[in-house]
């Protein structure tokens, strides 16, 4: 009868010990496994933060076309001064990748000294397989590069900006600072930097009502006239000087001569130094070009009223927010004095 007890209580101590340790703690609970799938850091798409934006640009034929480009691109290569100073405003200029380095302007010449920036060529000729290389989202170019534009379209998006003077310097100015900030969601604060342009250009208009003017750019020493279709047209334009020698609408201006200076007698000259703008090896600067002793018999002259404009922004990078600010500061000095 012992051996039997003995039997039956050691099988109840071995049944409650296996209850025991069949009943989990309520801290012991499985944990939800992981999903095996990566959490996105992308963005999705939304109507406020959109995969692709559609905007008006030119195509290499210099007509309005649209074209899908990506919203908010990483990776820029930018052909065009005037572009560069737009993002260089937006604080985007980390974003550019390749770029044409071989025209200095000063207020982005950080941009020009920067060994992770590529150089992808000139304002008038890219080259193709370094652009290749870089694998830009997107290209920018100018209506120097036009030409380019189909061959480059096979590489990534290419916005092309021209201007028109048909409807003034600072309304194209404007459209295209509002295409290209589209890109990026930087509307507002485009806006802000275009907000007082208006009201400088109206006083300038002001002062500049009644006076008359010869506008030219200085090159290979001598004196092309400018009409109000082409560069600088700002002045006879939305400032509203009449510009007497308003009869030719090319880039480069029509050749003159100085004795034209003479029988047109402006009350002011304004003159683009070219050859300075583009460091042409060996040239005259605009002043030693212009002030000779038939020039000095001009009213312009004789009043101090020969102005000499800065020559970057107003021949390489016309159209740029910084660039405009630069031409009203010169327009300015001379009128506003």
């Amino acid at each position: 009868m012992q051996k039997l007890l003995t039997l039956f209580l050691t099988m109840m101590m071995v049944l409650s010990l296996t209850a025991c340790g069949s009943t989990p703690a309520a801290n012991d609970a499985p944990a939800t496994p992981e999903s095996s799938e990566p959490e996105s850091t992308a963005p999705e798409a939304s109507e406020e933060n959109p995969a692709t934006v559609t905007i008006t640009t030119l195509n290499g034929s210099k007509e309005s076309v649209e074209i899908e480009v990506p919203y908010n691109p990483q990776r820029l290569a930018v052909m065009d001064m005037a572009v560069l100073d737009m993002l260089d405003n937006w604080n985007l200029g980390g974003r550019v990748v390749g770029m044409a380095k071989n025209t200095y302007v000063d207020y982005l010449g950080s941009y020009i000294d920067n060994e992770d920036i590529q150089n992808l060529g000139t304002l008038h000729e890219a080259d193709l397989e370094a652009m290749m290389a870089a694998e830009p989202d997107v290209i920018f170019i100018g209506g120097r590069m036009s030409s380019q534009y189909d061959a480059l379209s096979e590489i990534a998006p290419v916005v092309y900006m021209g201007t028109d003077y048909t409807i003034g310097l600072m309304q194209s100015m404007k459209n295209n600072v509002g295409h290209i900030a589209s890109i990026f969601g930087a509307q507002d604060i485009a806006e802000s930097q275009l907000a007082g342009f208006d009201a400088r250009v109206a006083a300038l208009a002001s002062s500049a009502e009644g006076k008359t003017a010869v506008i030219g750019v200085c090159t290979n020493g001598g004196f092309n006239t400018l009409g109000n279709g082409a560069r600088c047209s700002i002045i006879g334009g939305e400032v509203g000087f009449e510009n007497l020698a308003n009869d030719v609408d090319a880039t480069h201006g029509n050749e003159s001569s100085f004795e034209l200076l003479i029988e047109l007698n402006p009350d002011y000259i304004f003159v683009l130094d070219r050859d300075t703008a583009i460091a042409a090896e060996g040239a005259q600067i605009a002043q030693e070009v212009m002030e000779n002793e038939l020039v000095q018999q001009t009213d312009a002259y004789k009043n101090g009223q020969i102005v000499y404009l800065t020559p970057t922004p107003w021949y390489l990078a016309e159209g740029g927010i910084s660039a405009m600010n630069a031409m009203l500061a010169d327009l300015e000095a001379a009128l506003l004095k």
